[in-house]
C-alpha cells in the first residue's frame, strides 16, 4: 500500500476482488502479470483533491443546531397543546422561536450579507436543497413567530392555533433538510453518509427539543418532553452506529481528532442527559440538568460532524478511494455480465 503524502497514513484495500485501491497491483485485470508496478496513489503535491468548505464556525454549526431545536420544538408545542400543557406548549413555541431566528441570523451572517438571503428567494429549484430550506425558513419563521406571540398575549388564539399546527408540520423538514445540504455536496465524510445522516440531525433535534422541554417546563407536564428525548437519542445513536458501519474505514475523520472528541463528548452527554430524565419524574433539578445536557450534546454533535467533514476535504484519501471502490465496482460488473454502475 501507498502512502498519501501529508497524511502519514496509508490507502486501504477495498476488498473488492483483491483489488487495491492504492492503484498498486501485481496483476491487470485479465489475470496476466504486469511488467510495470501500477502508479502510487498520490494526490498533486499531496494537496487536497477537492476545496474544504468555506463556511464559517461557528455560524454554519450554530444555524445546524438552532434550526434543528426549532423545528422539533414546533412538533412538541402541537403536541402539548393537543393534551392539555400550556406551560411546555408555551415554552416549547418560545424555543422554536428562538431557534429558528438564531438560525437565521447564523446564515445570513455566514452568507456576509443578508441580501444573499432576499435574493434566494427569487427562484424555487426543488432540485437545490439551499433554495427549498430558503423557502422553508421563510415560511416556518412566521409560522413559529404568530404561535409564540399568540400565545405569551393571548391575542387571536384561532391565529395562533392555525400557526402552531402550520410550524409542526413545517417542523420535521426544518430540522432534516440541512442534512440533506451537507450530503448534497462533494464533501467525503457528508457526501458518503447521505443515508443516514437525516435520521441523525431528526434524532439529535427530537433530543435537545426534548431537553428544552425538561429544562423550562414543570414537572406534571415535562412527560411529552422525556419522552421526545428519549427516543430522539435512541434514533441519534442507531444512526450514527449505522453510519460509521457502512463507511468502514471512510468514518475515520468521525472518530479521529478534534471532531472525534467533540462527538465523543456529545454521546457522553446524551447517555447522562438520558439517565438522568429516566430518574428527574420527581426531581426538577435532575430534570433542569439532564435538559442541559441533551442541548449541550446536541450542540457538539452538529459541531462535530461539521469538522469531521472539513477533516475529510483535506485529507485526499477520503475522495480518492472511495472514487476507487465504485471504478472497481462497476468494473466487477461489468465484467459479470451485469449492469455498469455509474461512477
Amino acid at each position: 500500500m501507498s502512502a498519501v503524502p501529508g497524511s502519514g497514513r496509508h490507502a486501504r484495500p477495498s476488498g473488492r476482488g483483491g483489488r487495491d485501491p492504492s492503484g498498486r497491483g501485481g496483476r491487470g485485470r485479465d489475470g496476466e502479470r504486469l511488467m510495470v508496478p501500477r502508479a502510487e496513489f498520490r494526490s498533486y503535491y499531496g494537496r487536497p483533491v477537492i476545496k474544504e468548505p468555506v463556511w464559517k464556525e461557528p455560524d454554519v454549526p450554530g444555524y445546524l443546531f438552532f434550526g434543528g431545536l426549532a423545528g422539533a420544538s414546533s412538533a412538541l408545542a402541537a403536541g402539548a397543546q393537543l393534551t392539555g400543557r400550556p406551560a411546555l406548549a408555551r415554552a416549547a413555541k418560545l424555543a422554536a422561536l428562538g431557534g429558528i431566528s438564531l438560525s437565521t441570523v447564523a446564515l445570513i451572517n455566514d452568507l456576509g450579507r443578508p441580501a444573499r438571503f432576499h435574493h434566494m428567494l427569487r427562484v424555487f429549484k426543488v432540485s437545490s436543497p439551499m433554495s427549498v430550506g430558503s423557502w422553508l425558513l421563510s415560511l416556518y419563521g412566521p409560522a413559529a413567530g404568530a404561535a409564540a406571540m399568540s400565545d405569551l398575549t393571548g391575542i387571536l388564539p384561532p391565529v395562533g392555533a392555525a400557526a402552531t399546527a402550520g410550524a409542526a408540520l413545517l417542523g420535521p423538514a426544518v430540522t432534516t433538510y440541512t442534512a440533506v445540504l451537507l450530503c448534497d455536496t462533494a464533501v467525503p465524510a457528508w457526501h458518503e453518509g447521505h443515508r443516514e445522516m437525516p435520521y441523525v440531525f431528526a434524532g439529535s433535534a427530537a433530543s435537545a427539543a426534548g431537553g428544552f422541554g425538561l429544562l423550562t417546563a414543570p414537572a406534571r407536564e415535562a412527560a411529552p418532553a422525556r419522552r421526545l428525548a428519549v427516543i430522539g437519542a435512541a434514533v441519534e445513536l442507531t444512526a450514527k452506529r449505522l453510519l460509521e458501519r457502512r463507511l468502514g474505514d471512510q468514518a475515520e475523520p468521525y472518530h479521529n481528532g478534534r471532531s472525534g472528541a467533540l462527538l465523543r463528548a456529545g454521546e457522553v452527554l446524551t447517555a447522562g442527559g438520558l439517565a438522568g430524565a429516566a430518574l428527574s419524574r420527581r426531581s426538577r433539578l435532575l430534570a433542569a440538568a439532564s435538559g442541559t445536557a441533551l442541548l449541550a450534546a446536541s450542540a457538539l454533535t452538529r459541531f462535530g460532524i461539521f469538522e469531521a467533514g472539513r477533516a475529510s476535504a483535506r485529507d485526499p484519501i477520503y475522495t480518492v478511494v472511495p472514487q476507487r471502490e465504485r471504478r472497481n465496482a462497476a468494473a466487477d460488473g461489468q465484467g459479470s455480465g451485469s449492469p455498469p454502475l455509474r461512477v
